[in-house]
Formats: structure tokens, C-alpha cells, sequence
């Protein structure tokens, strides 16, 4: 992987990871679907193949809720659940 790339997965993961912050005060399953909206709604559609992709390869650095919002994000009939 190109040192551009790294450097664009950490950008993608801190984003991720700031916006699983923002709704720590909500219960799990609450703040991983407004994760995952927010992710839907504000980012371009690259950047969201390009977090599922880095999920997909195990994901590391992500939260735990951020890590399981992208993966909802690979199953979109969970986004109702």
C-alpha cells in the first residue's frame, strides 16, 4: 500500500472515529445507526467504498462502535434494525 493511501485510511479512520465520539452518550445500537446515517448522508460515496474497503481488511484503529457502523454500511437492510 502507497504511503498516500495510508495517510488517506487515517484521515477516513479519525473522521470515523470523531463521529463515534460525538454520540458516545447514546445507547450501542442507537449511536452505530446515527454513525453509519451520518456516514450515508455527508460523505461521498469514494470515501465511504474506501472506509468499507479498509474494514474489510480488518479495520484497525477504528472504535468499536465506528468499526461496526462501517460494517453496517456493507448491509444496508441493518440500517433499520
Amino acid at each position: 500500500m502507497s504511503h498516500d493511501h495510508e495517510a488517506q485510511d487515517r484521515k477516513l479512520v479519525y473522521m470515523a472515529n470523531q463521529i463515534a465520539t460525538f454520540f458516545n452518550a447514546q445507547p450501542d445500537d442507537q449511536a452505530i445507526g446515527e454513525i453509519a446515517n451520518h456516514i450515508i448522508k455527508f460523505w461521498d460515496p469514494r470515501m465511504r467504498a474506501k472506509i468499507t474497503a479498509y474494514v474489510g481488511h480488518g479495520g484497525g484503529g477504528l472504535l468499536p462502535r465506528a468499526h461496526a457502523a462501517v460494517e453496517r454500511l456493507s448491509h444496508p437492510q441493518q440500517q433499520s434494525a
